[in-house]
This record gives structure tokens, C-alpha cells and sequence, in this order.
């Protein structure tokens, strides 16, 4: 905990946006597209100063897909921005056919993940998008957890060759990680060692178990805490890794808990060092409209809830 202090509250949307505007000052071959949210995926920046690059499609979200496939052939990177609902789920035909059958180089960033889109609503929310892009072969699945590491990762995604989707999302968060980090795809990052425990954390989750580890250590239980920002490839090594030692493990994720990190993580542990598991997610369930910290709290995807699960995962050791 020492080592992760809250530098403030940002949104990691802006550290997409941020990424994006150094990516376009470093890069030529950067373009990129929006369905008509601008302002919403912080694109402002970019546009001002790239207009040539920049192309708004307005609410066609799956023509917007077919575009970045299209420019990809003449060596482009293209980045799309819309909500991960629109993202996904709206045109998941299009990504599978023209970008992931294809593997052509596309950036699909989504903003607006998960339930913590918040007054908005169900309809607007999405927490199977990590699911749906994890199965399709060839897709990496990047979760950054605040506004430094978003930063990062959008600029390490224009390096890599092949179809990236890049989940972020829309409230002020904690922003902790350092500010000059690497980040390197498929490498998760040990945040808090500990023993008795493993909590493997994705997103905005991440600082709410660093915030978990420093109270369980008050009642002597030592939390190890991992941050898995890409769920695919998942880092495999890091979570055997930290099991064999703790023995029990808890997965924490703005995401349903079918199709999950969770799910990943429980296939590494099946084939390789199998130890209990719990798991913080949403159970099978659509959201609803409120504030995040609100909806975090319904849903049990707050420290408090993670505790409770250390608590019951430790006991069956």
C-alpha cells in the first residue's frame, strides 16, 4: 500500500485520451474514429490537432468497424472510440468477421464499461463485453485500473500488431500507479505481497483491493495483490505463482462472473495448482441506473466485499 498512494481522482477515459494525443504527436500512421462521442471518450485533443486523421461516423458504430478494418490495409492503426456497449455488443458481427477473422490491426477502445457507467443505466451499461472479446481468437483483452496505467496502455497498443479491445470507463477513480510506468501487455504486476491470501484484480477493482489488503492486515491476515490489466493473454505464470504460496485466491472484476477474469483465472488453477477460490463479480445480472459508488456497493464490488470473501475462501483451506 505504501508504495500505491491516491494521486487524485481522474477518470481513466482521460488517460485514453491523453494516450491517444501523445500517440498522434509520435506516430503518423494513428488514426482515429468515433461514433459520435467526441467529448465522452476525451477524442477532443487528437481531433484539434490531427483533423486529417481524425474521421467522426457518427451513430453507425458496425460501418465505423468496417472503416478500421478498410484502413488498416494501407498500414493505419486505427483506434475506435465509442461505449463498450456499442463497442461490443452492438457490433460484435463486424468485429468478428473484419477485424478478428481477418486479424487486422484495429484498436477497439470502449469507455463506459461496466456498471459504473451508472445513471445512464442497464441498457447503457454492459458486464459480458470482456467475455465476448476474449473468445474471439486473436483479440487481446486489456483492463487498465486509473488514469496513469489507461495512459500507458494506449500508447503500448499502437506498438503491438493485431486486434486489441481496451476496456476503460467513465467515473473518477484513484489514480496510484506511477506516472512513467512500462506497460507491458500480458504482464500482470504484483501490487501488495502477502501469504494467506491471493486477490487477483482487474480495472477499477484493483485499488478497492489494495484498499482490502491494508484493512485485512489489520486483523493479521496478509493479502497478496495482483493487477491483472490483461485478461488475455492472461499472465498464467504470476497467478501460480502467488497461489502456491497463499493457497486460496479471490478474483475481483467489474464484470458478470460467467465469461470473466474470474473464469480465466479458474482454468489456470484447474489445469495447474487447483486451491479454493471466490469470486467478486456480478452474479448473472444486468444493471441498473444509479451513482457508481452506489451501484460498486449493490453489487458487491467494494473492499468490504472482498473481504468478506478473503474471510470465506481462507476457511476452506
Amino acid at each position: 500500500m505504501d508504495n500505491y498512494k491516491n494521486k487524485g481522482s481522474i477518470d481513466t477515459r482521460s488517460g485514453f485520451g491523453a494516450g491517444l494525443t501523445e500517440l498522434g504527436r509520435s506516430n503518423p500512421n494513428v488514426v482515429a474514429l468515433c461514433a459520435d462521442l467526441i467529448g465522452s471518450l476525451k477524442m477532443d485533443e487528437f481531433k484539434k490537432e490531427n483533423p486529417e486523421r481524425f474521421f467522426q461516423v457518427g451513430i453507425a458504430e458496425a460501418n465505423m468497424m468496417g472503416i478500421a478494418a478498410g484502413l488498416t490495409i494501407g498500414g493505419k492503426i486505427p483506434f475506435t472510440g465509442t461505449f463498450a456497449n456499442f463497442s461490443t455488443g452492438r457490433v460484435y458481427d463486424q468485429i468478428r468477421q473484419s477485424i478478428a477473422y481477418s486479424n487486422k490491426n484495429v484498436k477497439i477502445c470502449a469507455s463506459h464499461a461496466g456498471i459504473t457507467l451508472g445513471e445512464d443505466g442497464a441498457t447503457h451499461q454492459i458486464l459480458e463485453d470482456i467475455g465476448l472479446m476474449k473468445m474471439l481468437p486473436g483479440m487481446t483483452v486489456i483492463n487498465p485500473c486509473d488514469y496513469n496505467q489507461t495512459k500507458q496502455a494506449t500508447i503500448a497498443i499502437a506498438k503491438y500488431t493485431g486486434p486489441v479491445y481496451l476496456r476503460f470507463g467513465r467515473p473518477k477513480v484513484p489514480n496510484f500507479t506511477p506516472e512513467k510506468n512500462n506497460f507491458e501487455i500480458g504482464k500482470g504486476i504484483l501490487m501488495v505481497e502477502g501469504t494467506d491470501v491471493t486477490i487477483a484484480a482487474t480495472g477499477h477493482l484493483v485499488w478497492e483491493s489494495i484498499l482490502a489488503a491494508e484493512k485485512l492486515k489489520q486483523i493479521n491476515i496478509s493479502a497478496e495483490v495482483i493487477n491483472i490489466h490483461t485478461i488475455k493473454p492472461l499472465d498464467e505464470k504470476i497467478i501460480i505463482q502467488s497461489v502456491k504460496k497463499t493457497k486460496a485466491i479471490v478474483s475481483a472484476e467489474e464484470h458478470n462472473f460467467l465469461g470473466g477474469m474470474g473464469e480465466s483465472i479458474a482454468r489456470v488453477l484447474t489445469l495447474n495448482s487447483p486451491v479454493p477460490q471466490e469470486f467478486i463479480a456480478t452474479m448473472d445480472t444486468f444493471g441498473e441506473s444509479g451513482k457508481p459508488v452506489e451501484l460498486l456497493k449493490k453489487y458487491g464490488l467494494n473492499s468490504e466485499n472482498i473481504i468478506e470473501k478473503v474471510k470465506k475462501v481462507i476457511k476452506r483451506k
